[in-house]
């Protein structure tokens, strides 16, 4: 450290001609700010004699963990003072009150208190912007109509998906409606391939076959477009996980939209009988299209809908409480226990798809008062600000990396080639010879190859 600051002092000294032997840092950032103050637009002129403003003296630290900010001053327009934070400045661990979860057939629920360590925020922080940006992005291509067909965007949501994926296991599988790209995100596959895929490029996770319902990534499952259908399908994935004894479990996701599907109380009496390894759970965003729950729903409590199957009604909104329940529920599952359903009470900013402008049915003032009291981002935000787990400077810093890669995905995405004809039939099976397909006439023949 004592190195450091005569190396930087030196080279203060040699540019400015004085003598500026900085013994600790809070003196060289004296010096830098006499050197700033200097240097700035308004040397030249005088100036009445002004009360200056020292940085706050940091506490000792390795150079490897500074965290640089950057700090205006009011000496004059420009100048500005890099000011370094110590990683110990910050607290690395807190503990928050979360909203406590209804319950059904459960003696016992969640915690209603969640710990979360500086990285996990920062990492949870941008997991949802990365996935809002996405979505806002993928929202300008639609208009631009580089996007074609369906679109049903995730803002709003992302507590859902990154909570979920914080309190499961990589190799858990995980199954989800035409509302994907969130999960589609957090399973592993990059933003790059997602927007591409929605293009419609070679680039894209599905090859630019698939679109924006049909995403897929190892032990995630869709992305699929039949209202419900992929609910008894996710039984079937925790039936292998059960008959496998690998001690893994399926999350399968459904919309209040689909809850009042026959084919989910089929599969819900499945699983109880079987006790199959399933956390069922319902994304509750208020509205199946454009009807709302009350409208649709004789009732609205869908954690209670499997009877004998336990269930929680969770703060969907709140990254801290859909982590908590979800871990909760995984337990549940790997102990044995058979299947449980949570509802996530959460709520979509965007209409149902692109092509609902999402205000016919509900006010601008509706959607305004949940962005301002209820956004998922911006409450981490305010929780870690306020524990003093982070600078606002290193969120804005968070910000413009995220908007840099989406920019450069998007890029991608428009300039990316379209797969070519003889590429349509391929991969409809996994692994199996070259045959042939037999296109939209008898004597028009394709090639599929795995």
């Amino acid at each position: 450290m004592k190195t450091m600051l005569a190396i930087i002092s030196n080279a203060l000294c040699r540019i400015t001609g004085k003598n500026a032997g900085a013994q600790t840092v809070s003196e060289l950032l004296v010096d830098l700010s006499e050197y700033v103050n200097l240097t700035s637009p308004q040397a030249a002129a005088p100036a009445a004699p002004t009360a200056r403003r020292l940085p706050p003296k940091p506490p000792p630290a390795s150079a490897a963990h500074l965290v640089s900010t950057q700090t205006g001053r009011p000496d004059g327009p420009g100048a500005r003072v890099v000011v370094s934070r110590s990683l110990s400045d910050f607290t690395p661990q807190a503990t928050f009150d979360i909203k406590k979860c209804d319950l059904h057939s459960l003696e016992a629920g969640p915690p209603e208190k969640a710990e979360l360590t500086r990285e996990q925020g920062l990492q949870y922080y941008h997991t949802m912007q990365m996935v809002r940006r996405m979505e806002l992005k993928a929202d300008q291509l639609y208009k631009q109509k580089i996007i074609r067909g369906f679109c049903h965007l995730y803002d709003g949501q992302e507590a859902c998906a990154a909570g979920i994926e914080a309190a499961i296991n990589p190799s858990d599988h995980l199954i989800t409606a035409y509302r994907a790209h969130g999960y589609t995100y957090t399973r592993g596959v990059s933003v790059k391939e997602i927007l591409a895929e929605l293009t419609g490029r070679k680039g894209g996770v599905a090859k630019g076959k698939g679109g924006s319902m049909h995403m897929y990534a190892p032990h995630f499952y869709g992305g699929n477009g039949i209202v419900g259908a992929q609910v008894p399908l996710g039984a079937g994935i925790a039936l292998a996980c059960q008959y496998q004894g690998n001690n893994q479990i399926c999350v399968t996701l459904y919309g209040d939209g689909a809850a009042n599907q026959g084919q989910l109380f089929e599969t819900f009496n499945m699983a109880a009988l079987w006790k199959l390894p399933c956390v069922f759970i319902c994304e509750n965003n208020k509205y199946g299209m454009g009807t709302s729950v009350e409208r649709a729903s004789a009732s609205t409590d869908y954690y209670k809908r499997g009877d004998f199957i336990p269930g929680l009604r969770v703060d969907g909104m709140d990254v801290l409480c859909v982590r908590e329940a979800t871990k909760f529920a995984a337990d549940h599952c790997r102990a044995g226990k058979g299947p449980i359903i949570m509802e996530l009470q959460t709520y979509r900013y965007h209409g149902h798809s692109m092509s609902d402008p999402g205000v016919s049915y509900r006010t601008r003032e509706e959607i305004q008062e949940v962005r301002s009291k209820s956004d998922p981002i911006s409450m981490l935000k305010e929780r870690m600000l306020g524990a003093n787990m982070a600078s606002v400077e290193e969120f804005k810093e968070i910000d413009i990396e995220i908007r840099k890669e989406v920019e450069e995905s998007a890029q991608f995405a428009t300039s990316d080639p379209e797969p070519p004809l003889e590429e349509l039939c391929n991969h409809i099976f996994s692994n199996s010879p070259p045959l042939e397909v037999r296109g939209t006439n008898p004597w028009s023949k394709l090639k599929s190859v795995s």
